[in-house]
């Protein structure tokens, strides 16, 4: 098989809040916990984290506040080689509350599943006026633009600098990847529907089938959605049948790949995906692992297809190399997929799991 060392030309930018993640060690309940590791994470800065150990030159717009706790994410993402230079470190007039964003992991094990608790409300990065923010200027100059569902959630100024950057991307030409990112803490099943539907004739790559309408009806909604009865593992055919529906709608979409998961207990899964690219649908490889930390597993799933992607590689091999980017992240702790050795992946990927000498 072809071996690929070099990173992909493009330039990768994606717009997200980054929290910081509070876990109590060794597994433990948050009420019997006494003490908390901290770490920071977020969806999109998790993507543009693993893109930049993989060599992709990789920024993230965020809004913090300009204290401690602030710069202390930032340099996390620095240390990462994300460039942050459009990050802004807010001042307590421009965002009244001040406070970065919170969650706390518990993590599961064996038959108890892991539980997260968010403490996000009013962050910096919710509490920004984005009116004064110049997205032409922030995109000016990258290639792909990432973003999920996760950060209209979080408020309407949120929803309007997503939309915003949709819009803007599309006019320069750039490739816009979209995940969206289901949070049932954040905002309603229908109104993620409602507003993620409104994403889709940007978008060139989707992650995932939800939160979306999919209506075999524009016009008669009661005849329903495409998507109805499918279940969260499908048969390749059903899966087949919904990717087709997507593209029949929004033709704008070169790509559609989700993962499948196969949960046998809280420490041990399964992992397969499905895409649908270059005018079929492709099925991966299953990979079965233990479970260290769970968390991030999806994000890494999207950077390793974005990296694939963006590096040119054939649609199957593509796919795998997104799987495994996923199974890799499950053994490591914290939100992000901190590997900078593309052939670790491929060796996953090839379920070659022989000491590396």
């Amino acid at each position: 098989m072809e071996q690929h060392s070099l990173a992909p030309a493009g330039r990768f930018i994606t717009v997200g809040e980054i929290m910081l993640r509070l876990t109590p060690p060794n597994y433990d309940k948050i009420r019997m916990a006494t003490s908390f590791e901290a770490s920071y994470g977020g969806s999109e800065a998790n993507i543009a984290l693993a893109l930049a150990n993989l060599g992709v030159d990789s920024t993230v717009f965020t809004v913090v506040p300009g204290n401690s706790l602030g710069k202390s994410a930032v340099r996390m993402l620095r240390s990462n080689d994300v460039h942050c230079s459009p990050v802004i470190f807010s001042r307590p007039e421009e965002t009244p509350t001040h406070r970065l964003g919170t969650y706390y992991l518990e993590t599961g094990y064996g038959i108890r599943s892991s539980k997260v608790t968010y403490d996000r409300k009013h962050s910096a990065f919710v509490e920004y006026d984005y009116s004064r923010v110049d997205v032409d200027k922030l995109l000016e100059g990258y290639d792909w633009l990432h973003l999920s569902g996760i950060t209209p959630a979080l408020g309407p100024g949120c929803a309007d600098l997503v939309l915003a950057c949709l819009a803007a991307g599309r006019k320069k030409g750039m490739t816009i990847s979209f995940d969206g990112n289901f949070r049932s803490a954040l905002w309603s099943w229908e109104e993620a529907r409602d507003f993620c539907t409104r994403c889709l004739p940007y978008v060139d790559v989707l992650l995932g089938i939800e939160p979306y309408h999919l209506w075999k009806d524009e016009a008669d909604h009661s005849k329903g959605d495409w998507k109805d009865g499918v279940p969260l593992q499908p048969t390749f055919e059903q899966q087949q049948r919904v990717f087709e529906a997507f593209v029949r709608r929004y033709p704008n979409i070169r790509c559609i790949a989700r993962h499948v998961r196969y949960a046998h207990s809280g420490s041990e899964n399964s992992l397969k995906a499905y895409m649908w690219y270059q005018g079929k649908t492709w099925e991966s490889r299953l990979i079965t692992f233990t479970i260290l930390d769970r968390v991030g597993g999806g994000d890494a799933f999207a950077s390793g297809l974005i990296y694939a992607m963006m590096s040119g590689w054939q649609a199957e091999e593509t796919l795998n190399f997104a799987v495994a980017s996923s199974v890799i992240k499950h053994t490591i702790h914290g939100d992000g997929n901190i590997t900078d050795d593309v052939e670790t992946i491929r060796s996953i990927m090839n379920q070659n799991y022989d000491i590396k000498r």
